[in-house]
């Protein structure tokens, strides 16, 4: 009886964390494209001779970081 008991909840509360998770997953890419535009548009104001440089490594860097998000994403359904 216990036992029923016990296994239905912690199946409720799984669906939850799963929804936290990543609900996380999405802080950190966010987080990331920030710092990495910031450094970027920084560099570019110290050095505009390097935009172009410095723009092509910044685009790079945004889509191993949007990888990051959507990763997330999808580990979220698969593990649902």
């Amino acid at each position: 009886m216990a036992l029923a008991e016990t296994t239905a909840v912690l199946a409720e509360v799984s669906g939850n964390i799963a929804t936290i998770g990543y609900g996380l997953a999405v802080l950190g890419p966010g987080i990331g494209l920030g710092i990495l535009i910031g450094k970027t548009v920084e560099g570019i104001a110290r050095q505009p001779e390097v935009a172009g440089q410095l723009r092509t490594t910044m685009f790079i860097g945004i889509g191993f970081v949007e990888v990051l998000g959507l990763l997330g994403l999808i580990t979220g359904f698969l593990f649902k």
